[in-house]
């Protein structure tokens, strides 16, 4: 099965150009690069970046649990392998789930299970980073040489800010290709070898310094070496470990209980297979749920619940994990996403990201690793929540220029989620603001293509 998997992989890499500089490498580096977030549409948008005509403002119907129940199912059915979710609005809760947590053994998935929710990460080590600015011990305006020169020494440690590093503007590239050599080449093989490998978060920084930039300094372009730098400054200030101070004055704080950095390749809890395809080139797709996350560290290394996910971002624009001047800066946004005739479709600031969907504006993040998918947003004041996990990645399959091909997998994610915050029926049968992602990891920012971010 290997030797016939690698010689398909192989005819597949010579079709599509994979392995020599080509439109379709190029595709596919964009679209790996950070392995965790964004989406996209707009309308205007006031100087904080918060849309005008707010979703909270709007009056959303009542949990409708048959609907939510029928449409996370259809999700399923356009062929995911499995996925779980929890929906809220005020004191008003469901949680389902739909398909399997291991195709091939049959096990059904549970609300309950853990996932490893990717880049949403960024938005706990923003808030830590946002509490010391509280406490005056870290300026957002100050440059990153300030806090940590031998990592970023020289010009570009004075001219890049902290500010910078978390609304994705340093022109500081992301170190996710580097840190797998022969990722595009011989997928499965590389992340098969790299399973236990632990990294420190010093050695993946240089990575990602050595890199050619996606965007020059001042413009977004999406890169994981921003919040691991961002989890070293917190050390050097706090003089504690990073993950450490998160899991004390975030996690604790917020008051989530089964929600953790992994002390080990493993998860703690129930938790899905998660299955990576990697557009085809791992076939049939592999687990890696047991992974060491080193790699991802202060970027994407927390393991949570959709439930969790939902109570975080609630206290979060509640004003409960910061104070009104730390969140407004948190809410202060960048553009980050265009659709080709040029609107901005997607709106990025500090860990936390503003995006339309067909029924309105939302606030949130969403995550990918390999193998797991997870995607959480809410209406501006937290009262409407929905968080989504998923266990198979990168499903869709290229054409020979490198271009996603139609797959009903993306609409039927993007209908599930619509439909549970606005409250009205799912969107997958009209046409949506909203354009679908075209770079495989869906609503991934960091993976949409060059020319697709506002960079």
């Amino acid at each position: 099965m290997t030797r016939t998997t690698r010689t398909t992989r192989t005819a597949r890499s010579d079709r599509l150009g994979l392995g020599r500089p080509a439109r379709t490498t190029a595709v596919l580096s964009t679209a790996l690069l950070a392995l965790s977030l964004g989406v996209l549409p707009a309308q205007a948008a006031d100087a904080t970046g918060a849309p005008a005509g707010r979703a909270a403002a709007r009056h959303v119907p009542a949990l409708d649990r048959a609907a939510l129940r029928d449409s996370l199912d259809a999700f399923h059915t356009a062929g995911m392998y499995g996925a779980f979710a929890a929906v809220r609005d005020g004191s008003e809760q469901w949680r389902g789930a739909t398909g399997l947590a291991d195709p091939s053994g049959g096990r059904p998935i549970a609300p309950n299970f853990e996932h490893r929710v990717g880049s949403i990460t960024k938005s706990f080590t923003a808030v830590a980073i946002l509490q010391q600015v509280e406490r005056h011990r870290i300026d957002l305006d100050a440059p990153v040489a300030r806090y940590v020169p031998d990592l970023v020494p020289g010009e570009r440690g004075e001219q890049v800010t902290v500010r910078m590093l978390l609304n994705h503007t340093s022109g500081i590239a992301d170190y996710v290709l580097p840190a797998f050599p022969g990722l595009l080449q011989d997928p499965g093989r590389t992340l098969d070898e790299n399973r236990l490998r632990h990294v420190e978060p010093e050695e993946l920084v240089p990575l990602g310094l050595a890199a050619p930039p996606a965007a020059q300094r001042g413009e977004f372009a999406y890169a994981n070496t921003n919040f691991v730098l961002a989890g070293l400054i917190l050390e050097r200030v706090t003089g504690q470990d990073a993950e450490a101070y998160i899991t004390r004055n975030v996690i604790r704080r917020a008051g989530l209980h089964h929600t953790y950095f992994p002390s080990s390749a493993s998860l703690k809890g129930p938790h899905a297979g998660m299955y990576e395809s990697f557009f085809g080139f791992i076939d049939p797709p592999r687990d890696y749920s047991t992974y060491d996350m080193s790699w991802a560290g202060t970027a994407g290394a927390l393991v949570s619940t959709t439930s969790d996910l939902d109570v975080f971002y609630r206290k979060l624009l509640g004003g409960k994990l910061l104070g009104p001047a730390a969140l407004r800066a948190m809410k202060t946004t960048v553009p980050a996403a265009v659709t080709p005739d040029g609107e901005v479709v997607m709106r990025y600031g500090l860990g936390l990201y503003t995006l339309r969907m067909p029924s309105g504006w939302y606030w949130g993040h969403d995550g990918a690793v390999f193998g797991a998918g997870t995607w959480s947003l809410a209406t501006e004041d937290g009262r409407r929540q929905v968080s989504v996990a998923y266990n198979l990645m990168k499903y869709q399959r290229l054409d020979e220029q490198g271009h996603t091909l139609p797959e009903p997998i993306t609409p039927a994610l993007y209908a599930f989620v619509d439909g549970a915050l606005s409250g009205g029926a799912p969107t997958a049968g009209r046409r949506s603001a909203v354009p679908l992602p075209a770079a495989g990891l869906p609503p991934l920012v960091d993976q949409l293509p060059t020319g697709r971010q506002a960079s």
